[in-house]
């Protein structure tokens, strides 16, 4: 279905839809959860290189790529999610964390192992969530004004802001997905703002010490504030936790260093698939 064919999303969560899957490889199931704006291609060369020896589910989450008319919040998207990929290791990237997160505490059954790129438990402070929803809200009215007028921004103008947002770094323009991006629709993009922005996310710190998979959390060394994340979510979770930092990389390690993640991924699987 084209993006131009897409069916505008509705106000709320839709818990009878169906996430779309790209599968590749063969071997042991890999979800890959992606970031806001991006489609599951759009992962730096990590999923085909994965796909070597693995079977890579890479989902487009709701309100993105070819899920665009796909409309849910954090716990109904994660129940997507589950339902696209079933029982397997799960890998989510910012966003797709966040799902990812949710996922694995709503379902522990379908969640083997847990691998969270530049993921939060959500923010604490009610004061800090309310402005970062309302900053989200009003980024979704630019795209999609919700008194059906006309919008301030067309994709392509909010993508250029987006990808330029220093906290990604550079990001080599092979790996970024422009264009892949660019297949995303205005109202879809609004939509996974409204419902799944960060500050929707109820904060979920204090129930990290319910997981007890195997965790790898993985920062990107300049990415200050998410490598505190990182080193708390490592220090909360009940079972093995593992936290790498990417060296001279930012919020985005997989699309900057994709070799470095790759391995750090692939070491990881390795070592509890040895125990």
């Amino acid at each position: 279905m084209s993006p131009s064919a897409v069916a505008r999303p509705s106000a709320g969560p839709s818990s009878h839809s169906v996430l779309h899957v790209r599968r590749t490889g063969n071997g042991a199931p890999l979800v890959l959860a992606h970031g806001f704006t991006q489609t599951g291609q759009v992962w730096g060369g990590i999923d085909a290189d994965l796909a070597s020896d693995r079977t890579v589910l890479a989902v487009d989450l709701p309100g993105h790529g070819s899920s665009s008319g796909v409309a849910a919040d954090l716990p109904a998207g994660a129940d997507l999610l589950g339902a696209a990929g079933g029982t397997a290791d799960y890998l989510g990237y910012s966003m797709g964390a966040r799902f990812c997160l949710h996922l694995a505490l709503a379902r522990p059954d379908l969640v083997r192992r847990l691998i969270l790129v530049s993921g939060t438990a959500g923010i604490e402070d009610p004061v800090a969530r309310a402005d970062r929803r309302q900053a989200d809200r009003a980024l979704a009215e630019r795209l999609d004004p919700s008194d059906g007028g006309p919008p301030e921004d067309t994709v392509a103008e909010f993508l250029e802001r987006w990808m330029t947002n220093p906290m990604f770094g550079a990001v080599p323009a092979a790996a970024a997905g422009k264009e892949e991006r660019m297949k995303n629709v205005a109202a879809g993009l609004a939509s996974s703002l409204r419902l799944a922005g960060t500050g929707t996310q109820a904060p979920l710190w204090g129930r990290l010490s319910e997981l007890t998979v195997p965790v790898l959390v993985i920062t990107g060394e300049r990415d200050a504030k998410f490598a505190d994340f990182g080193r708390r979510l490592v220090a909360s979770v009940s079972g093995t936790a593992t936290h790498v930092v990417i060296e001279d990389a930012d919020h985005a390690p997989h699309l900057q260093h994709p070799a470095e993640v790759t391995a750090a991924v692939r070491a990881f699987l390795a070592d509890q698939d040895a125990e």
